[in-house]
């Protein structure tokens, strides 16, 4: 059974931040490595965001055009 250490010293603890920054250095790294190019996430979520955006916006349109297509023919029908 693994007991909780009660204090750490500066030597762990910078060990540990060393640790940490070379994880993360290696996540970077893998996420901007996609089949040997380098590549911007930034940009790519910008571009797949804009996507995003686009497909909501054509559902709104879709939505607006039957709600108004309902109300003429409740209209009509009165």
């Amino acid at each position: 059974m693994l007991l909780m250490r009660e204090a750490w010293t500066d030597e762990r603890l910078d060990d540990l931040s060393a640790r940490m920054d070379r994880g993360f250095d290696r996540v970077d790294c893998d996420i901007r490595e996609v089949k040997g190019e380098v590549r911007d996430l930034r940009t790519d979520m910008d571009k797949r965001f804009e996507r995003l955006e686009a497909r909501f916006d054509s559902m709104q349109r879709y939505a607006l055009g039957g709600f108004l297509t309902l109300v003429g023919l409740i209209l009509t029908h009165f």
